[in-house]
C-alpha cells in the first residue's frame, strides 16, 4: 500500500469508529476485508488510527472539522498529518487509492483550551481536581504514544544481563527510575515478541507504573497472596518474580486467565488459578486491580476517553465498591488489602477507599501511591490497607 492508501484506509476505519464501532473491532474487520494489506500496512494503519484517537478534538479542528458534531475520519487524518508536519498535498492527492485533494473548506482551525488538550469537557473538573498543577502536562502526555516497557524477571536475570541479551538481538533498552525492574525500549520494539529474552521468560511486556505498584506492595517470602482481578496475570507474574510466594489468581471471568498458565511456565513461576467458588479466604495479601475507566492508560486505549460518559463512570464506581468489598472478605486477620486502578479520577481512587474505610473500621490505610503519565508510564493508583 502507498502512504496515501494507508491514510485512506485509516479514514475508513475511523469513520466506523465514529459510527460507534469499538476501535479494535473496526481494525480487525478492516484487516479481514483487506487481504492485500501486509503486516507493515496493518501496523501503519493502526498507528494512524490511534494517533487520531489520541487527538480527536485537536485533530478535528486542525482538519477543518469540529468534534463531535462535525468530525469525520477525513478531518481527523488531515488534522493528524498537519499536527505532525506531514506533506498533506502528497498524501491527499486523489491519485490511486489516496484520499481526494484537500478542499478550500478544509482549512485548519487552531484548537484552544480543552480542545487543544483533547480533554472531554465533562471530565475536565474531575481531572483538574485530581491532577492539580499537573493537569495540562498530563493531558499533553496523553496525546502521544506510550513508551514500550519491559519487566525484567529477577528470577532468571538481573537488569544488566537482560539488557545484554536484548542488545544481542538489536533491541536497545535503558533502565527507568520508576521501577528497579523496568526497561524502556529505545529501539527494536517490534522484535520483542520473537526475541530470546521474551520467549525464555527473561522479560515480560509490562508498563513501568504497573511494576511500581507491585514493588510498593512490600512482599515478603512465604506470604499467601491472591490476585483477585487477575485478568491476563501480569501482576501475578510480577509478584512471583519479587518473592517466594504462594500465589492464587482469580477473575470473575475465568476465561480471561486462559493464557496465564503458559505465561507462568515461561516465567518459571507457580500460579494457581481459582474460580470464585474455590476461594476460601485467609490470604496475607489480596490485590484487587479493579475494573476502571482506564483514564491513566488513554495513550494505549485512546477510544476509551471518548466512549466514557457519566452513566458509565457511575456503573464503574458501583462495581469497584463491590469488588473492594468482596476482595476484603478474602483477607486474613492481620493481612493486607491492596486496591488499585489505572485511573486518575478521585471518584475511582481516594473516594472509593474513604468510603470503604468508613464502612470497615477494622481496616486502616497504610499508604497510597498516585502515578500519572507525567511520571513516564501509565496513570495508576494503589492504596495499601491493613486489616487489624
Amino acid at each position: 500500500m502507498t502512504p496515501g492508501a494507508r491514510i485512506a484506509a485509516a479514514i475508513a476505519v475511523l469513520d466506523r469508529i465514529l459510527a460507534g464501532e469499538p476501535a479494535e473491532k473496526a481494525l480487525v474487520n478492516w484487516a479481514r476485508n483487506s487481504r492485500f494489506a501486509g503486516s507493515g500496512d496493518r501496523s501503519a494503519v493502526r498507528d494512524h488510527v490511534f494517533d487520531a484517537l489520541r487527538r480527536m478534538r485537536s485533530a478535528s479542528a486542525l482538519g477543518g472539522g469540529r468534534w463531535p458534531e462535525a468530525t469525520s475520519g477525513r478531518s481527523l487524518m488531515l488534522g493528524v498529518i498537519r499536527a505532525q508536519g506531514g506533506d498533506e498535498a502528497a498524501l491527499f492527492n486523489g491519485q490511486g487509492h489516496a484520499p481526494a485533494a484537500v478542499r478550500e473548506d478544509e482549512s485548519p482551525r487552531n484548537p484552544e483550551g480543552l480542545e487543544a488538550l483533547d480533554c472531554p469537557d465533562w471530565l475536565a473538573p474531575q481531572l483538574r481536581e485530581a491532577l492539580g498543577p499537573q493537569f495540562e502536562a498530563v493531558m499533553a502526555a496523553l496525546q502521544s504514544r506510550a513508551p514500550v516497557f519491559l519487566r525484567v524477571n529477577l528470577r532468571l536475570s538481573d537488569v544488566d544481563g537482560a539488557r545484554r541479551i536484548l542488545a544481542a538481538e538489536e533491541i536497545e533498552t535503558r533502565p527507568h527510575p520508576l521501577s528497579a525492574t523496568a526497561l524502556v525500549v529505545v529501539s527494536g520494539a517490534k522484535k520483542i515478541a520473537r526475541s530470546e529474552a521474551y520467549l525464555n521468560g527473561v522479560v515480560e511486556l509490562q508498563d513501568v507504573a504497573s511494576q511500581a505498584v507491585v514493588a510498593a506492595l512490600d512482599l515478603q517470602d512465604g506470604q499467601r497472596v491472591l490476585d483477585f482481578c487477575a485478568g491476563g496475570g501480569g501482576k501475578s507474574l510480577a509478584m512471583a518474580a519479587l518473592a517466594d510466594l504462594q500465589i492464587d489468581a482469580h477473575d470473575i471471568s475465568y476465561a480471561r486467565m486462559s493464557d496465564l498458565p503458559a505465561r507462568a511456565a515461561r516465567a518459571r513461576a507457580e500460579v494457581t488459578l481459582k474460580d470464585t467458588a474455590s476461594l476460601s479466604g485467609g490470604y496475607d495479601l489480596v490485590l484487587a486491580d479493579a475494573p476502571c475507566s482506564g483514564s491513566g492508560a488513554w495513550r494505549r486505549q485512546p477510544d476509551a476517553r471518548w466512549r466514557l460518559d457519566a452513566a458509565g463512570l457511575a456503573r464503574l464506581t458501583a462495581l469497584q465498591a463491590e469488588v473492594l468489598s468482596n476482595a476484603s472478605d478474602q483477607v486474613a486477620p492481620g493481612g493486607r488489602l491492596a486496591y488499585a486502578t489505572c485511573s486518575m479520577l478521585e471518584a475511582e481512587n481516594g473516594v472509593q477507599v474513604a468510603a470503604f474505610l468508613a464502612a470497615n473500621p477494622d481496616y486502616r490505610l497504610l499508604r497510597d501511591l498516585r502515578l500519572t503519565p507525567a511520571d513516564g508510564g501509565d496513570g495508576f493508583y494503589m492504596a495499601l490497607l491493613q486489616r487489624d
